[in-house]
């Protein structure tokens, strides 16, 4: 079994946060992927800006300021170029990056980059074309998130829901847009429907209170909505998202150039959510268009989906049931495969 050490200088956060208080896909991610190398024997530890040292369900999670260790078989530098030279005694040092890689065309990032990694990890096709052909890093390695096997295991609801549409994500990645549409759109052809949002400033830390005013912006608009069926009922933990899930008719979401994964879409289809999104970014990596939902290239397609989804049965019944034959298959197990295969022999 391997040694493998991450080091991450994000926000505050360990392995029981998860189970606390929502989360963001990045951390949720790195927090899943740990464990589940765990679970497989190897020498697992973390380095970020945990308050305290814990051990949990297998993890180490130390303070990044108490240092790291000496060296490692694989050592990750999560997302920030200030990890990148931590371990110089590593078997081998990857970098993975989780947001479009044009913040990494820097001379900083560059210079060591070209010092350290032997590779780079995207998490999608998508995402890997963000990153210059002619730039330094070694290896470009496409590893997608997991999707958490808590979702993909859960049972779905029973028959067609109430026309109730969700939104998981950010609200800076298109809600406004989104609000838009529902209220000129979709709304007065599905009056009964509903638009809950469970989103807001709070899953993302540190860089959460940096936007809380744009964040703030859009969602006292959707306050504003409550007569349009718009329900704004903040983040809530993967276990209650769950049930919210059984309990929706589709998600509707914009999507974003940004957008490299989108786990919030991802665990909406793994338990059968069709999905209505438009062709931005990795958006037609997680939906199978015309099957498990729709990805609009235009705003009346997008509106007309929706539209069809709250309000035909049988159309719901044949995208739900697509989305949890072929949108469960891709775990964290598959994932850790992928990552094994990155340790030197």
């Amino acid at each position: 079994m391997a040694r493998i050490v991450l080091a991450d200088d994000g926000i505050e956060f360990d392995g029981r946060t998860l189970d606390e208080r929502p989360l963001g896909g990045a951390e949720s991610a790195l927090i899943s992927l740990m464990e589940t190398l765990a679970g497989r024997g190897h020498e697992v530890s973390v380095h970020n800006n945990c308050q305290a040292s814990i051990d949990h369900k297998g993890v180490r999670w130390r303070p990044l300021k108490d240092g790291v260790p000496r060296t490692a078989d694989l050592f990750i530098a999560n997302r920030g170029d200030r990890v990148l030279p931590l371990m110089p005694g590593a078997r081998r040092t990857v970098f993975w990056t989780h947001n479009p890689a044009t913040y990494m065309v820097k001379p900083r990032y560059l210079w060591k980059l070209w010092r350290h990694a032997s590779a780079l990890v995207f998490i999608g096709e998508y995402h890997a074309t963000t990153w210059p052909a002619w730039a330094p890093g070694g290896e470009r390695v496409v590893i997608p998130y997991g999707l958490p096997d808590a979702f993909c295991e859960a049972p779905p609801g029973d028959g067609p829901p109430n026309p109730r549409a969700v939104f998981t994500s950010n609200p800076l990645r298109g809600l406004d847009w989104l609000l838009d549409r529902w209220v000129r759109d979709i709304q007065p052809r599905v009056p009964d429907g509903e638009l809950h949002l469970f989103c807001g400033t709070q899953v993302y830390g540190a860089a959460g209170d940096a936007k809380a005013r744009a964040m703030a912006k859009v969602l006292d608009k959707a306050k504003g909505m409550a007569a349009k069926g718009v329900r704004l009922r903040g983040p809530v933990p993967k276990h209650q998202l769950i049930e919210e899930f059984r309990q929706a008719r589709c998600m509707l979401y914009r999507g974003d150039i940004n957008e490299t994964f989108c786990m919030a879409v991802g665990e909406a289809q793994a338990m059968g959510v069709p999905a209505v999104v438009t062709d931005l970014g990795s958006m037609r990596e997680r939906v199978i268009d015309g099957a498990t939902g729709v990805v609009a290239t235009e705003d009346d397609v997008f509106s007309a989906a929706a539209v069809g989804v709250l309000t035909d049965p049988r159309l719901w019944l044949r995208q739900h049931r697509e989305a949890l034959a072929t949108q469960r298959s891709w775990r964290w197990a598959q994932a850790a495969d992928a990552w094994e295969g990155l340790i030197p022999r």
